[in-house]
């Protein structure tokens, strides 16, 4: 799977990535799964968390997938 990217819509994330809704959680980012309906990009939902540096969330999520992989 390609690397996670900014302007992947947090319904696609969740379902490509089932760790992600613990990741996101942790995050105070809320997520479908976490029971709030939440449309739009993982960028979107970074700053509505208030989330200011989006590479550093990008970056996390992308070791993360690199380990779940292996």
């Amino acid at each position: 799977m390609a690397e996670i990217e900014k302007n992947i819509p947090i319904e696609d994330l969740v379902q490509q990535y089932p760790w992600s809704v613990r990741f996101l959680a942790e995050k105070k980012i809320v997520c479908i799964q976490c029971g709030e309906p939440v449309w739009g990009s993982l960028e979107e939902a970074a700053h509505r968390a208030g989330i200011k540096d989006i590479n550093t969330l990008i970056n996390e999520l992308n070791v993360v997938r690199e380990k779940s992989l292996h």
